[in-house]
């Protein structure tokens, strides 16, 4: 079966890579923000940005690897 995530080269380990991929951009972009914050002193701001920065990077990184993953 094509559609088979197994067949397709998505493995227990990839998917936990893609959740780690996913967490470790909103994570990343909200320290990020924090940092900006207390060196603009700009309180929610940054981590407001910085989280939404690291769900558009964590998407955009998710699409390229799943897509990798089924065209090889």
């Amino acid at each position: 079966m094509a559609d088979d995530p197994i067949e397709s080269g998505l493995r227990g380990r990839d998917l936990i890579g893609l959740g780690g991929l996913l967490v470790g951009a909103v994570v990343g972009g909200m320290v990020l923000g924090l940092l900006a914050d207390s060196a603009l002193d700009s309180s929610p701001v940054g981590v407001l940005v910085g989280v939404a920065v690291g769900v558009v990077v964590g998407c955009v990184g998710f699409a390229v690897r799943v897509r990798r993953a089924l065209r090889g």
